[in-house]
């Protein structure tokens, strides 16, 4: 169990909306989903014909059952044709997950119209609620795990107040196949549902932590390269359906190696953190800075390449202006950079190819004398 100092750890980050790279897994994971709820409902297509073959159920139970069947199998296909468009449809895991637990209430309520015991009783129908909640983990999004627990405690205990409400006698309520439904035991169920919702999103936070630990620089704080890499591909969609332009710039840190040798390692990673700090206090909206590894860094900005430049070169002179002092009364250590930009979608029409572009003329600006910006090929 999870201490209170803990939860209350957990809790603000659970209500939080999730980022960008956590949507691109999120997306990812509604498609596995989808893929997964296409693939059982045509395994429960099999249900029915069972029913028929054994006898075991009554003509009600077998309607209900092939009325939540047939329509499991079409909204699944539709789910799954609009899941393939990934991160297109930012509602759509709010949509499919309580489609999952309306359509488990929607069951049980059917087998309660024709045995009121059944329809609370039903551990093969109701567990779908379970899987509905479970299945939201995969959604990385811990409001969207909460708001489906709340849900199916919601649907279900609302279907045992009607179904107790209705009962005109204490026999309806009694089943030779699923015994008697008792509040007790209707009670227990909706514990369990709200303990199901706390485990997935315990698992949904600890999966956003893996992820930001994944993605983060330990001594910068910056995003790395796999959250680039995850985030990249949703601003190019997003600058590509706006017709904006994008360009990425690769900046190096000149002669950080003599700086590290003169003032220790040490000295040199508060060197470093305050270069970044200096960048990242010159940032605009839509600007994204991330360290690829050592002294170099990838920064991202919504422009055209020549005004990107001009960004760019701005923070360069403001960086040389800025010295850092590795101690109090130490001569001022100044820090520059060399920098080369490629933009979308003239130099590359992906990641890899603008890095590659970019990267050709960061390393022409070090021939050229180091703390200058390149924005073309000389």
């Amino acid at each position: 169990m999870i201490a209170n100092s803990g939860w209350r750890d957990i809790w603000p980050r659970l209500l939080e909306r999730p980022d960008a790279l956590m949507l691109e897994l999120g997306a990812g994971g509604e498609l596995l989903v989808a893929q997964l709820r296409a693939g059982l409902s045509l395994v429960l297509l099999l249900l029915p014909l069972v029913n028929v073959l054994t006898g075991e159920y009554s003509p009600s139970e077998m309607t209900a059952g092939m009325l939540g069947v047939v329509l499991a199998v079409v909204m699944s296909q539709v789910w799954l044709a609009l899941a393939r468009q990934r991160g297109r449809y930012r509602w759509l895991p709010w949509a499919t997950s309580s489609y999952d637990v309306t359509l488990t209430s929607l069951v049980l309520a059917l087998l309660a119209m024709g045995s009121p015991a059944t329809g609370l009783n039903s551990m093969v129908v109701w567990v779908f609620y379970l899987v509905a909640i479970c299945m939201t983990a995969l959604r990385n999004d811990g409001r969207l795990t909460i708001a489906i627990g709340l849900l199916a405690m919601l649907q279900y205990g609302a279907l045992a107040v009607a179904v107790f409400a209705l009962a005109d006698a204490p026999e309806q309520l009694m089943s030779l196949d699923y015994g008697t439904a008792t509040v007790a035991n209707t009670v227990q169920r909706v514990v369990l549902i709200a303990m199901m919702t706390a485990i997935t999103s315990t698992v949904v936070y600890r999966m956003q932590r893996l992820v930001d630990l994944s993605g983060t620089d330990g001594l910068t704080g910056l995003p790395n390269r796999t959250w680039l890499a995850h985030r990249f591909p949703g601003m190019l969609e997003t600058t590509r359906g706006q017709g904006g332009s994008l360009s990425i710039c690769l900046l190096n840190l000149d002669h950080f190696k003599r700086i590290n040798d003169e003032i220790g390692h040490q000295a040199g990673d508060r060197a470093l953190r305050h270069a970044v700090d200096v960048l990242q206090e010159q940032l605009e909206e839509g600007d994204f800075l991330s360290r690829l590894g050592g002294e170099e860094f990838a920064l991202l900005m919504p422009l055209p390449i020549g005004r990107a430049w001009e960004r760019l070169d701005s923070m360069r002179r403001t960086t040389v202006s800025q010295p850092f002092l590795a101690d109090p009364g130490a001569d001022p250590i100044r820090v520059t950079f060399s920098a080369g930009i490629a933009g979308w979608p003239q130099d590359g029409a992906d990641l890899s190819q603008l890095l590659r572009r970019a990267d050709v003329r960061l390393r022409q600006a070090k021939l050229a004398g180091r703390n200058r910006v390149l924005a073309r090929d000389p």
